[in-house]
């Protein structure tokens, strides 16, 4: 008996030995991949050597006055020689110069460490490197690394990249007495409306096609516009095996975070600030990358929240790396111009997305898809459902394939219309195409307009499914230049004006169609093209103004 007991005892230890290996095994994000619609492999958090290193091991002082850039790179290449680690980062200010990052790094930052860097701009050499999809120069980005495997940014600390002193400002997005304290600061103004911090930031914007210089500059004219060439707080180039968790990013002089050409990202539980007011301002900007996981994190930005790119014009069309395999779920996007935005940089294609399960909050626009004649690519097989969203200021849903550099809140403030143009361009590489889109489980309460679908006449927005969505909103939906459209229980209700305005719309299908009883006119077509558009019998004849060639 006592031999019985022995081996059931000893039995009882493996099972227990067993289950708790079973649970260190399982994948933290595998509810992710339930009823993914694409394939996509499970993106693994990369793993480090057990070696730690302090920063204060290596002559690093967190009193906020001290310049740490060596601490930093004596930690990392003490780490590196012994194949890698976690460089801590202790309770404290750590005030430094550019950190560069190298393979098999983890910067974990404790609680209470603030990594907070300099705006002395001589510590910011030129370099090439990518910015708006286009080969350029910028100044070296605080965080940087290229061609890397295994890196991460962890913890729960703080890191700011002091971008108030390199980020010009536009009178329009800030109050009277702040514009009042950049004015008696110094600086140029443009226009009345735009100032510069510096007469250098100033040549530069003036020298420049949307933030990227033109022309062949001698290294003297790049060094005259240097600061206005600002970086990109977090920049990894063709890095593979990236995370960052739980950490405050903020204050960054351009956009935030900007993974380019990197395979296997995990963002999980950020946190990402910027004023409202910040010029470029964007939360993540994911360019060119495969396998990426976007998880829990929290937005609240100048630019873009979520954004996805692949390069730009010609030279993202000859990079030809599309950004592929998406996962993002559970994020929160307060002030931002798009909650969730693909392009305008999308010209090395854009698929396989899923988005579930956010919020975007007082966003200009809550689902924004971006472009313009020139850029090429294809962007398709994106998937979007169980999305709330409150208080957007201009679309719920926007595709404009006339993008013009500007928010679609300055837009409209500022009365753009669409372009006409006399001749259409024939269709070839440099045009842009979204197509297989789908939007599920949609509510937005109080927005402008509930969606607007603005695509070109030669190469029409395309296969576009929305189902289970319910917008109330100012204006009613507005579909231009769209074609195999489907809408499945559908409700719009809008405070003036047709519930749905389409124009040059063909093959539309509308199923379940609901709209405020108090409509005297429920649907209005028009355009030369609009044809074969299916309305439910709900939608009586004496609702339909049609003024189609079509009708």
């Amino acid at each position: 008996m006592k031999i019985l007991k022995s081996i059931s005892v000893l039995c009882m230890g493996f099972l227990l030995l067993a289950c708790q290996a079973n649970k260190q095994e399982e994948y933290k994000y595998e509810y992710l991949y339930k009823d993914l619609p694409f394939e996509m492999p499970r993106v693994q958090a990369p793993v480090f050597p057990n070696n730690k290193l302090s920063l204060s091991d290596v002559g690093g002082v967190p009193d906020g006055e001290t310049l740490n850039t060596e601490a930093f790179a004596k930690g990392m290449s003490e780490l590196s020689a012994k194949g890698g680690g976690t460089l801590v980062v202790p309770e404290g200010i750590w005030y430094t110069g550019p950190i560069t990052f190298q393979s098999n790094i983890n910067l974990h930052l404790e609680k209470g460490a603030l990594i907070l860097f300099s705006d002395d701009f001589d510590l910011y050499p030129l370099i090439s490197t990518s910015f708006e999809g286009l080969e350029t120069k910028r100044c070296q980005s605080p965080i940087s690394g290229r061609n890397l495997e295994n890196i991460a940014i962890t913890g729960q600390g703080s890191i700011n990249g002091s971008g108030g002193s390199w980020r010009p400002v536009k009178k329009g997005k800030v109050t009277e007495e702040q514009w009042k304290a950049l004015l008696a600061s110094g600086g140029v103004v443009e226009g009345g409306y735009y100032w510069f911090p510096t007469e250098g930031a100033h040549k530069g914007f003036l020298m420049s096609d949307m933030n990227v210089p033109t022309g062949d500059l001698t290294e003297e004219q790049w060094n005259e516009i240097k600061l206005f060439l600002r970086p990109v707080m977090v920049s990894f180039v063709e890095c593979k095996n990236v995370l960052l968790q739980d950490v405050l990013f903020e204050n960054s002089p351009s956009w935030n975070i900007h993974p380019l050409m990197c395979e296997n990202v995990i963002l999980d539980n950020l946190i990402i600030r910027n004023p409202s007011y910040a010029q470029n301002g964007d939360g993540l900007d994911l360019e060119s990358c495969k396998n990426s996981i976007i998880v829990d994190c929290t937005f609240d930005v100048g630019d873009d929240g979520i954004c996805i790119k692949s390069g730009k014009d010609e030279d993202g069309r000859k990079r030809g790396l599309p950004t592929e395999n998406v996962i993002v779920d559970n994020c929160k996007v307060f002030k931002a111009h798009g909650g969730f935005v693909v392009g305008s940089e999308m010209s090395g294609g854009v698929k396989n997305i899923s988005v579930t399960n956010c919020q975007f909050l007082g966003t200009d626009v809550g689902l924004r898809f971006k472009s313009r004649r020139g850029r090429g690519g294809v962007v398709e097989n994106i998937y979007v459902s169980d999305i709330q969203m409150f208080n957007i200021a201009t679309e719920s849903f926007l595709f404009d394939l006339y993008y013009g550099g500007k928010s679609a809140l300055e837009s409209l403030v500022d009365g753009d219309e669409t372009p006409v143009s006399e001749v259409i361009p024939s269709v070839d590489e440099t045009t842009p195409v979204f197509r297989k889109i789908y939007v599920k489980n949609l509510t937005s309460r109080n927005a402008r307009r509930a969606m607007f679908f603005n695509g070109l006449p030669e190469m029409n927005i395309s296969d576009i499914h929305v189902e289970n969505v319910t917008i109330s909103s100012q204006i009613g939906a507005e579909l231009v230049e769209s074609k195999d459209i489907s809408f499945k229980n559908v409700k719009i209700v809008p405070a003036e004006g047709p519930a749905l305005i389409l124009k040059n719309v063909q093959n539309m299908n509308v199923e379940g169609f609901t709209f405020p009883e108090t409509l005297k006119e429920v649907v209005n077509i028009s355009g030369e093209k609009s044809q074969n558009i299916n309305l439910p019998a709900s939608v009586k004849e004496d609702l339909v103004q049609n003024s189609s060639k079509s009708k």
